[in-house]
């Protein structure tokens, strides 16, 4: 009996072993690589997006935002390489007003992104 429970307790810790294992390598999906001046984030394998500063931005995406979405601040943007197509999302805000905005690689402008809503989630209990 005693050895049958011992066999018994050595495969459920091998299953939850594998079933770990497997955990991790899902989540390892994704990874970030920093350099001096960017960060670059690969979501999977067609799609990259690279922070870029606010100082580096084209003249032609800085004067659109000046002339069109006055009042506005330039707080972010990142350049998304999606199957050999460069955008740019360029994130504004006014107050507590934020809008993101979508560039090409010319610096002409395609979009606005719509709104989306934070959800707030309680931490996990350990």
């Amino acid at each position: 009996m005693k050895k049958t429970f011992f066999v018994l307790v050595f495969v459920i810790a091998a299953l939850v072993v594998n079933a770990q294992a497997k955990d991790t390598t899902a989540t390892q999906k994704k990874s970030t690589t920093t350099t001096k001046s960017t960060t670059t984030t690969v979501t999977n394998e067609k799609s990259i997006r690279t922070v870029v500063k606010v100082t580096e931005l084209q003249k032609a995406i800085t004067d659109n935002v000046a002339k069109d979405y006055v009042g506005f601040t330039i707080k972010g943007a990142t350049s998304v390489t999606l199957n050999n197509n460069v955008t740019y999302e360029v994130v504004i805000v006014k107050g507590t007003a934020t809008e993101t905005l979508v560039y090409d690689k010319d610096g002409m402008f395609v979009k606005k992104l719509p709104q989306t809503a934070v959800k707030h989630q309680a931490p996990k209990k350990k």
